[in-house]
Formats: C-alpha cells, structure tokens, sequence
C-alpha cells in the first residue's frame, strides 16, 4: 500500500512538539479545557497549568492545574 504525500504519522512526534505551549482539549461531555500542555503519556492523559474550563463556550472554572484522563478526550488541538 503506498501512502505519497499522506503518510501515516505517529501523533507523539505532534504532542512532544507542543509541550509548554497552549492547547485545547475537547473531552467526549463537551467540556472543553484551555491550558498550557505539561505532559502527555502514551494512555493520552494529559497535565495542564493554567488551565480554563469552558461549557457551552463560557468559562466555568480556573484551575492552577489539571490532570485529565486520556479515555475522556476527544482531541487535543496546539492553539
């Protein structure tokens, strides 16, 4: 099977990249968390700072850091 120009590409290449830098996490509730990315493992758990929780797009909660475990998340998007 030949991929060309869309080759598969490991995700934790992305996700080391973005460490320190300002994410967005989508959890499968639609909850939504903004922070800065601390770490992430291979499970896709995840540990922000700074962290703002938003529902149905207003902030909820600030949190000076969250953990979030990876069988709840959606996506992880760089901001």
């Amino acid at each position: 099977m030949e991929n060309g120009d869309n080759e598969a590409r490991d995700p934790s290449g992305f996700l080391s990249a973005i460490i320190g830098a300002p994410v967005t996490v989508k959890l499968n509730s639609g909850v939504v968390y903004k922070g800065e990315l601390q770490s992430v493992d291979g499970y896709m758990n995840i540990a922000l700072e700074q962290t703002r929780e938003y529902v149905n797009g207003r902030v909820l909660r600030t949190y000076g850091d969250a953990f979030i475990r990876g069988n709840n998340v959606m996506y992880i998007s760089a901001d």
